[in-house]
């Protein structure tokens, strides 16, 4: 090897910066950049997340028994291993991407405030009383007072609130750290009036700065959505900040969740639309305590309605459902019903995106069907825990079963990087989807030109973004004799099942007034055939053995694409589109129960699942 002498090495810098600089000239020639990617700003990438989870700091949590905190919540998220509140050693298979611990505002971190003794509720006349219980070894005795007084505040102290919420945000700042893990500050709006479960999660896009400006908005300030949303307005023009509020899914609402009446009983107005679209972009449509996605009385044509269904009664198990309130807990039916409001008031008021969380009330956002540590601690893995009565004290067929549970689900947005702003941006223009579990990927574009040789574009999501919209978009005014073309790609979960189809559903508003729906049927695996009526008659199959918690991948299919035009789109008619991919049949958590404790369970209770993801719709509007 040559030996560079001072001379030789001077001499071969100053050539090599000779040469940049003839470089730097040789750029300098061309009003445009040779990288391709100079200034890329379309979301490229898909995050996973919980934007729905508690902790012991929660009261409905941490006073019945619950014992991990935020801190935990956030370290489990990130992938860290775990102890459970009954002492399981625990860990997610892949870290999630974001996380919202959203506990509840009503006398928040109370538990936690009671087990420290805090001089803050020492001082305070109840709180004191329940610290003294619960020393007593009569905490839950201190719960069950708390619960039973609703939407009454025994402690009314906002120094109370103002110290936890602080917390709440300095913890949330701790773990966030951009591009690798967001943390976001937010809290639940636990609005229950009558036993009906309007709850709210509300989602901040900033930091401990302008968050700590206000305090969480709770049902012991009002019961009323619309109130929330002054509420949030009110942070806005204080502080320059954004924030954003997620409905539940509605199954526990008894048909009020997305009632065309607001809460004192008049109808709903283009105002109360345009209020809540603003603050409300998108719903959890599937999450523990059941699917929101649809049900079998409002879809009986879809083969596929019936899926972890919850329907026996409201959130507090008083009010059984009846079929005419089912209209008002779904979310298709929900949509079905924003066409017909945009056509009477000018504005949908049921516009919404669609992502899936857990409700978990343990600190462990856990969706796996094999790691499911279910809603609350008292029902983490148990040899009896199938036979858990999660509501007691009403009648039987009120009531809801640990067995009922579904082991779901996840938020999946599609953004440019895993930061605050870019995920919370992506909610906010509804470019998001739900899974009931799995970290299936999906995308869809849809738009008036596309061809079907798109599909195999290197460039096949800026191609989609520059010639039609993304999940959430809008499509207007349809080009003379066209009707909208889907683009859509869809990939397993890299540790999950294969694919069993990829469906889309349509809702329309005919020119009666009258709703409809449609499923269409737009890939399906193992040369299966889609027949004229878009639909695949054929099962895919199942290779669950149940007796040993296990399946095999050798049907299905790893990914599915689709290139899909309306065959039966009315240009006048307003209409909506979103896509459901299906996975072939797998264990369900409860397989997995009775093969770890050697259970012999009962034969109504479920044992296969088919999880699963929806989109977002894209809505075609005529005007």
């Amino acid at each position: 090897m040559m030996k560079l002498n001072r001379t030789t090495l001077v001499v071969s810098l100053l050539l090599a910066f000779a040469a940049n600089k003839t470089v730097i000239a040789q750029a300098e020639k061309y009003d445009k950049e040779y990288s391709p990617y100079q200034g890329l700003d379309t979301p490229n990438n898909v995050y996973f997340g919980d934007t729905h989870l508690h902790t012991s700091w929660s009261t409905d949590s941490g006073m019945a028994g619950a014992t991990l905190t935020p801190d935990d919540a956030y370290r489990f998220a990130m992938g860290e291993t775990v102890t459970s509140n009954l002492g399981w050693r625990t860990q997610l298979r892949r870290p999630l991407d974001f996380i919202v611990v959203a506990d509840h505002a009503e006398n928040l971190g109370l538990a936690d405030f009671i087990r420290r003794e805090d001089p803050i509720l020492m001082a305070n006349e109840q709180g004191k009383k329940w610290v003294e219980m619960t020393k007593a070894g009569k905490g839950y005795d201190a719960f069950l007072e708390w619960i039973r007084a609703e939407d009454n505040d025994l402690i009314d102290d906002p120094k109370m609130v103002k110290s936890a919420w602080d917390k709440v945000t300095t913890n949330a700042d701790k773990y966030n750290r951009p591009g690798v893990f967001t943390a976001f500050h937010g809290f639940e709006w636990t609005s229950h009036p009558n036993g009906n479960n309007l709850h709210r999660v509300v989602i901040f896009r900033d930091d401990k700065e302008k968050t700590n400006q206000v305090l969480p908005y709770s049902q012991f300030d009002s019961v009323d959505a619309e109130d929330l949303w002054k509420y949030m307005q009110t942070y806005e023009d204080k502080t320059g900040g954004k924030v954003l509020a997620i409905p539940h899914n509605g199954n526990l609402s008894n048909g009020f969740m997305f009632d065309t009446k607001t809460l004192s009983g008049d109808p709903i107005t283009e105002a109360y639309a345009k209020n809540r679209m603003k603050w409300e972009p998108i719903v959890e449509v599937t999450q523990q305590k059941g699917d929101g996605e649809t049900h079998p009385f409002l879809s009986p044509d879809d083969a596929f309605a019936d899926f972890e269904t919850m329907d026996a009664g409201n959130i507090s198990g008083k009010v059984p459902k009846t079929k005419d309130m089912l209209p008002g807990e779904y979310a298709r039916s929900a949509l079905k019903e924003g066409l017909k409001q945009e056509s009477e008031l000018g504005t949908n008021p049921f516009k919404f995106g669609m992502v899936g969380s857990t409700d978990n009330h343990t600190g462990l956002a856990t969706t796996r069907e094999d790691n499911n540590f279910g809603k609350a601690h008292f029902v983490e893995p148990d040899p009896h825990r199938i036979e858990h009565v999660l509501i007691e004290g009403v009648k039987p067929e009120l009531s809801l079963y640990a067995k009922d549970l579904g082991a779901s689900g996840l938020a999946a947005v599609w953004a440019r990087e895993n930061t605050r702003e870019e995920i919370w941006d992506s909610m906010a223009r509804k470019e998001v989807y739900a899974t009931s579990g799995s970290r299936l990927k999906v995308r869809l574009f849809a738009g008036w030109n596309f061809q079907e040789s798109d599909l195999a574009r290197e460039d096949f999501a800026s191609n989609g973004y520059v010639n039609g919209v993304p999940m959430g978009g809008d499509l207007t005014q349809a080009p003379s004799g066209k009707a909208p073309i889907f683009l859509v790609k869809a990939m397993k979960d890299q540790d999950g099942a294969n694919l069993d189809r990829m469906q889309i559903i349509k809702g329309w508003l005919d020119k009666d007034g009258e709703t409809h729906e449609r499923v269409y049927d737009i890939a399906v695996s193992d040369e299966r055939k889609i027949n004229d009526d878009g639909v695949c008659k054929d099962d895919v199959g199942s290779t669950v053995d149940v007796e040993n918690a296990t399946y095999s991948n050798e049907i299905g299919d790893v990914s599915q694409h689709a290139y899909w035009q309306d065959p039966d789109f009315d240009v006048s008619e307003r209409a909506f589109y979103y896509v459901r991919v299906i996975e072939i049949p797998t264990p369900r958590w409860t397989a997995f129960d009775a093969k770890f404790f050697n259970l012999d369970l009962p034969s109504d209770v479920k044992m296969v699942v088919q999880d699963r993801a929806y989109t977002s719709p894209v809505w075609y509007d005529p005007e």
